[in-house]
Order: structure tokens, then sequence, then C-alpha cells
């Protein structure tokens, strides 16, 4: 199935938050960082309006927030001033090809936009991220599992466990990948894609989608 190339910015701009803006970071990344995972200086790669890079930010690390929508990147910007998170920056940027930012990272994180690529442009996104680390560093993405939508739907494809291990091993040295949730507002970008009939609920109502932990490493 070809992917649906998505108009980001218009996703910002519906009323109300997009799906995966769930007003905190996924909870699968959220406990890396309460297992002590994550380690000095911080890309999130796609931040969207950065829960991620803020509750980061909060604890002390330095993090870069990298994303393509102008609009979301404006607005991670006014809750990191309005927290008075200062150890944060973001800038728009063409996560499948920046620069400027050479083996500066020891952690980077991908909370759900591996999974949203075209994918002609995985392997340079795998690439541009590569780069931006330091060596050693870690690598966790969190992507959707094959066909989260149901078959034929708009939306993206997702993977097994083994496509996501091999898109990234072409770079990275894939240490585990695990089964995952990836949670949502239960709302629909107008052309995108919505739940499964079957998708379950948390306790708050959002959705919960199912999905893989990628846990990597650069030699």
């Amino acid at each position: 199935m070809t992917e649906q190339r998505m108009d980001w910015d218009s996703a910002y701009q519906q009323g109300s938050p997009p799906p995966w803006s769930i007003g905190a970071p996924q909870p699968e990344l959220a406990a890396l960082i309460e297992q002590g995972k994550v380690r000095g200086r911080v890309l999130d790669a796609g931040c969207g309006e950065a829960e991620l890079s803020l509750a980061l930010a909060a604890q002390g690390f330095s993090v870069v927030g990298l994303d393509g929508s102008a609009i979301a990147v404006a607005a991670a910007r006014s809750a990191a001033a309005a927290r008075g998170l200062t150890s944060t920056s973001f800038e728009v940027a063409d996560v499948t090809d920046f620069d400027g930012y050479d083996g500066q990272f020891d952690t980077v994180m991908d909370s759900g936009l591996l999974h949203a690529l075209p994918v002609e442009r995985r392997q340079a996104y795998v690439r541009a991220i590569r780069r931006a680390a330091a060596p050693g560093a870690g690598l966790f993405i969190l992507a959707f599992a094959q066909r989260p939508f149901g078959g034929g739907g708009p939306g993206p494809a997702g993977f097994t466990a083994e496509e996501l291990r091999d898109t990234v091993a072409t770079l990275w040295t894939v240490d585990e990948v695990r089964s995952a949730s990836l949670y949502a507002n239960d709302v629909q970008v107008p052309g995108g894609p919505g739940p499964a009939r079957e998708a379950q609920r948390d306790d708050q109502g959002r959705l919960m989608m199912p999905g893989f932990l990628l846990l990597a490493h650069k030699e």
C-alpha cells in the first residue's frame, strides 16, 4: 500500500490536538526515562508539540527537538517558555536530511516518526540520525505494528518486528525489538486514518494501538 503523505501543519490546525499529541510523553518512552535508559544530550526526532522533550528538560536533560511542522515547533517553543525550561531548543527541519549536529547526541528518541515516513525516505532518516549521534549513543524507536488501522485504508502500514529490525539494522546495532503500545487521542485528522473497531482504550479513554519498541546503539 502506498502511504499517504500528511500535511503536518494542517494536522495542528483542527481546533483539537491531533491523535499523537496526548499531552504527555508516550508511556513506553516515559518508562525508559524512569528506568535511567536516557543519558546525555538528547535528540527528539519528529518532536511534534514536544511533550517528550519538555519532560526530559524538566529532569535536567539538554534536548533538541526537530520537526517538519513549523506550527508544532512554535507550540513547543511556547510551552517551553511557559514552563521556564531553558535546556531544550526546537527547530524546523527535514528529519530525513538535516545537518549541523554531527556526533552531538548521546540518546536519540523517536516517538512514532519512522512509521510515518515514506518508505523511500526511511534509510535517509536512519542515516541522518546516525550522523547526529555520538559514538555509543542509544536509539529508541516507538513504531506501529503492521496494519494498525486495518487493511486497505489510509495511514501508515506499520512494521512487523522483523521489518522494523531490518530497517534500522542497516546502520545501527539493534539490541531488542519488543511489543509495545502507542497511545492516541480518539480523534481523526481529516483525510487521515481512523482506528480499527477493535482498538483498545485505557482508563483515560485514549486509544491503545499495537506497536513495537526498538532499542539500538551506535557502535
